[in-house]
């Protein structure tokens, strides 16, 4: 059993809810599928022709989160959150990148939905999980780190993270993974937040997600939603 709680911060910020997805019996394929790659350039296509023209601060999914990075501290455009990512850069012509099948399943997912979409091996975490404010002691392994430099770069002092018992698996909310849990094509079992603060349907996101997963990954699935209400899950 696995648990996931969102109470910290319901005070700050009570419009924040995640979808959680567990999904097992993974058989991750090393690269997209070609139904999943049509279903791709089809949400790339959709994206463009809804959002092109339109100032990213005008996309009601963006605004939302960059107040949220506001409001605990983030000012720095280099920093934001997933899916700003991934629409500023299909807007500009360039498509989702190619991971495997269920790192493009997600991506997939986040865009169409314009939520916040990450996911952890589930064999290489430690339950409960936390969305929360950081903590002294937190680390995290940068995945992003080029090879030479330290991937060590814990978490700044009131940040949000999100965390499992032993260390911080997402820095910034939804910013960067840490390196220790990616999703690989050997990964059986993971978890995945659909998160939502205040615009988006994260339990739609999340089924959407559930089906193409069940087809490409032959993955067996559950969701459950934290929210203000219900802040706290079991999987």
């Amino acid at each position: 059993m696995t648990s996931l709680t969102i109470e910290e911060l319901t005070r700050d910020f009570p419009r924040f809810s995640t979808a959680v997805v567990v999904a097992e019996g993974l058989s991750i394929p090393a690269e997209r599928p070609p139904a999943l790659a049509a279903e791709i350039a089809e949400r790339e296509e959709a994206c463009r022709a809804r959002w092109g023209g339109t100032e990213l601060s005008a996309i009601p999914g963006v605004a939302a989160w960059r107040s949220a990075y506001r409001a605990f501290g983030i000012k720095k455009t280099s920093y934001r959150c997933s899916v700003e990512r991934l629409v500023k850069n299909v807007l500009a012509g360039r498509e989702l990148p190619r991971i495997n099948g269920f790192v493009d399943a997600y991506n997939a997912v986040s865009l169409a939905h314009v939520l916040c979409v990450g996911a952890d091996d589930l064999d290489r975490i430690a339950p409960p999980l936390a969305f929360r404010f950081s903590r002294p002691g937190d680390t995290f392994m940068d995945m992003a780190t080029e090879p030479g430099e330290d991937p060590n770069d814990p978490p700044k002092p009131g940040e949000v993270v999100y965390a499992d018992a032993r260390h911080v698996l997402c820095r910034r909310w939804n910013w960067r993974q840490d390196a220790r849990s990616i999703i690989t094509p050997d990964t059986q079992r993971a978890i995945v937040t659909l998160q939502s603060n205040g615009e988006g349907a994260a339990r739609a996101a999340a089924e959407d997600l559930a089906a193409w997963l069940g087809r490409i990954c032959g993955a067996t699935c559950r969701i459950a939603v934290a929210d203000a209400a219900h802040p706290t899950v079991e999987l």
